[in-house]
């Protein structure tokens, strides 16, 4: 006996994770040098040295039963201070500590989010294109989840189709910016729009309709401002995670952010809570609290991603392709030549360039690529990506 929902979800994996292996897999027999993998955003710039520096300074100066022990399941209190002051230091967004609740990533973070806003019958937006394991998590928690068409070719927002979809079951909005897939950046005028159409809404069905800002690329803009939610709609729960701001990935630390001045701020927040205790959560890992406690100021190097993204988008317009122009984040959102996005990223496999389909993203008809790569690869991957466009 099991789950068939579970096995159906683990039957079928991400189409980035499945890319991603069979990348793995043609490096054995071409070569690692010889695969063009744009699948997974795995940040190629390492961590900053504090980092490093703050976990040898941490084992060395710090009992060690403190360091591995629990903490507090909301979070070591150290830490929390010090991503309120970060935090009110750049958006005078007047955080507490009593406001966080520190997570392993953004994704239980957004699950526990989801969890406690589950209302019977409840709905949660997302705005196309969109990060594809949104929809099982929210379907997971038992929301309705809905899908607000994308807003071709610029990837804001259509505020008149979004609110087409609202209705008084709606509980949430989901947003991400800088956004994953398009690299697009909503802009401070699309929030403030945005935000006036919820509390018009909510005023309208007599409760709260949220947004849940998904923010791990905040950090990750080129030139334009990435609007601090919270301070243009109070009634935004922030999930945040330092797997792309400080190259951590795969150490899973990050947290979800409550703002006082949010409606029901307090029984949202125990909410959440619970919700993170029902799925498991005991503590975020002692040692790296502490580590962000002692980091959280750091902003990432974004040079290399820069010319990446310079040398991508000038090198694949000249070639022909269209997209809009990201500012935000490291990938490149892609019209797919032919307009089929799932065939053209089969016949790109064919000579190991490896992109995805926009189709989980809630956007058929593009591809996605991740430009956190060696520049390297982009040189040499560039004049495929011209032969298949001339192909066409």
């Amino acid at each position: 006996m099991y789950n068939q929902k579970a096995y159906e979800l683990g039957s079928n994996r991400s189409c980035i994770r499945e890319l991603f292996e069979y990348g793995c897999r043609r490096a054995e027999v071409v070569g690692r040098e010889n695969v063009y993998d744009y699948s997974l955003g795995n940040p190629s710039v390492p961590a900053p040295k504090e980092v490093n520096d703050a976990i040898r300074q941490i084992l060395e100066d710090t009992d060690s039963v403190l360091v591995h022990g629990y903490t507090s399941a909301v979070g070591d209190l150290g830490a929390r201070k010090a991503i309120s002051e970060d935090l009110n230091a750049r958006y005078n967004a007047g955080v507490k500590p009593e406001n966080l609740f520190i997570t392993c990533g953004a994704a239980p973070g957004l699950t526990a989010v989801f969890r406690a806003l589950a209302v019977e019958n409840g709905e949660i937006l997302a705005v196309a294109p969109f990060f594809p394991e949104y929809r099982p998590f929210a379907e997971a928690a038992g929301l309705i989840f809905k899908v607000v068409p994308p807003d071709v070719p610029e990837f804001q927002i259509q505020l008149t189709e979004l609110e087409k979809m609202l209705s008084p079951n709606t509980t949430a909005v989901i947003l991400n910016s800088p956004n994953n897939p398009s690299g697009v950046v909503y802009t401070r005028k699309t929030l403030e729009s945005l935000a006036d159409l919820l509390r018009r809404k909510s005023a309208q069905y007599g409760h709260p309709i949220y947004v849940v800002a998904d923010e791990p690329y905040r950090e990750l803009s080129y030139g334009v401002e990435v609007p601090f939610l919270p301070t243009i709609y109070e009634n935004s729960i922030v999930c945040y995670s330092y797997s792309k701001s400080l190259s951590l990935p795969g150490e899973r630390i990050g947290y979800v952010y409550v703002p006082e001045n949010a409606a029901d701020s307090k029984a949202l927040y125990a909410a959440i809570a619970g919700s993170a205790r029902i799925a498991g959560h005991v503590c975020a890992p002692s040692l790296w609290q502490r580590v962000i406690a002692r980091c959280t100021h750091l902003r990432p190097d974004l040079q290399a991603y820069d010319r990446n993204r310079r040398m991508l988008y000038d090198g694949l317009t000249a070639c022909g392709y269209e997209m809009a122009k990201p500012d935000g984040a490291f990938y490149l959102f892609i019209k797919a030549p032919g307009g089929d996005a799932v065939a053209f990223s089969e016949r790109a496999k064919e000579k190991d360039l490896l992109v995805v389909p926009g189709n989980d993203f809630g956007c058929p008809g593009y591809f996605r690529i991740c430009y956190c790569v060696k520049p390297e690869m982009i040189e040499k991957s560039l004049p495929v990506f011209r032969e298949l466009i001339e192909s066409m």
